[in-house]
């Protein structure tokens, strides 16, 4: 890619940036800082609906290389390559809707990489300058330093043409982003507000490791919907709660749960078969039986503790919802519109289990605002006389 369409091409993510940081810097907020890690999380909450957008319409490839589109900027430029691929695949992979897809989604993933950047700077400048907690840089540079490698993966996806590992743990470090901005969230409020009601710490001991349980649970869960999405397992069962109208239907786990491959081959190069599809929905769908057990005790658990009611009752509702998009996208043949909430639902589940674990350590742990008070001097020695 030429010098200066890369530089066209940061442009457009410092433009895409250039409106929250807008939005932080004229707002009445008199915490910035605190309100530009909530706008961060937003975002990266819209990033992975959007790349879950992005893989549902088959748009990973809409642009075939990287970081441009056929080594330009954007598809505007782009056009006249894009339009002799879809001339000669006019249902494969590129076309001009595709190739918007895909670079509006890497414009949104470089302005994220802005704003942490900006994010990170700040923070290192106000904890030199004030050594306030709510600045500390040791979590804006892990977030620095984790987007880069999420950029990384991002850029396999597409040299190693949707290989469905690299796809996965592009999703599954996009979740991990967001879980880390909102934790991040959480400590900034903390940090300003009053301590709410803090229920008893018996009672929050024996919660916390079944809110650590949740998380685990639910991260396998995503790995598991994510192979489910990146192998086109969706409708390999084409009923509920059967499958295929059998319990147990036919199933290969070797095939199916193979990592390294490329998308529909075996390890061997030979194409998967539909069996391994089988297997692949079928753990994703029993499996799900696990995560809203899990998810639904710990929020029961957790409902009538003072200060987590909210998330708890939130956590339940959405956790219903999500199991419902699951079955509709089986039910309904799996429509766009459906399956994008399902992913959607699936970023919201890791975002209030963030917050439950996080209101949980600090009723157990508060943590303050105030840096720390330098060290008073030693009292004078009394005269004699």
């Amino acid at each position: 890619m030429q010098a200066s369409h890369l530089v066209q091409l940061l442009v457009h993510g410092l433009l895409v940036a250039c409106i929250p940081l807008s939005m932080v810097w004229m707002s009445s907020d008199p915490h910035k800082y605190r309100k530009l890690v909530w706008i961060i999380a937003f975002f990266t909450f819209d990033l992975i609906v959007f790349g879950g957008f992005t893989r549902l319409t088959d748009s990973g490839l809409g642009c075939p290389d990287w970081p441009g589109c056929y080594g330009l900027a954007n598809p505007f430029l782009a056009h006249e390559h894009i339009a002799a691929a879809e001339e000669l695949m006019p249902t494969g992979p590129v076309t001009v809707a595709k190739a918007w897809i895909e670079m509006i989604h890497r414009y949104l993933a470089m302005g994220i990489g802005v704003l942490i950047m900006a994010l990170t700077i700040t923070s290192w400048i106000q904890w030199r300058r004030s050594r306030a907690q709510a600045f500390h840089p040791a979590l804006p540079t892990v977030l620095f330093l984790w987007v880069c490698v999420q950029g990384a993966f991002g850029a396999w996806t597409v040299t190693l043409k949707l290989q469905p590992v690299i796809v996965t743990l592009h999703l599954l470090f996009g979740m991990t982003l967001l879980a880390l901005v909102v934790w991040m969230g959480g400590r900034e409020d903390n940090l300003l507000k009053p301590p709410p009601p803090a229920a008893a710490p018996a009672a929050l001991r024996r919660l916390r490791p079944l809110a650590w349980l949740s998380a685990a649970v639910l991260l396998v869960q995503l790995a598991l919907g994510g192979w489910v999405s990146t192998n086109y397992a969706t409708l390999a069962c084409s009923d509920f709660p059967l499958c295929n109208g059998q319990v147990i239907p036919e199933m290969d786990f070797e095939h199916g749960f193979t990592l390294w491959r490329e998308l529909g081959k075996t390890a061997a190069g030979h194409y998967l078969p539909f069996s391994a599809l089988t297997a692949i929905h079928w753990v994703h769908r029993n499996f799900a039986i696990v995560v809203v057990l899990v998810l639904g005790w710990t929020a029961w658990r957790a409902w009538r503790l003072p200060g987590l009611h909210g998330t708890a009752r939130n956590l339940a509702l959405l956790l219903a919802a999500q199991a419902t998009t699951g079955i509709a996208t089986v039910f309904l043949d799996f429509p766009l519109a459906i399956a994008v909430l399902h992913n959607a639902g699936a970023a919201a589940l890791v975002l209030l289990v963030t917050v439950l674990n996080y209101k949980v350590q600090y009723q157990l742990d508060p943590v303050r605002m105030s840096p720390p008070s330098p060290r008073s001097p030693a009292p004078a020695p009394a005269s004699h006389s």
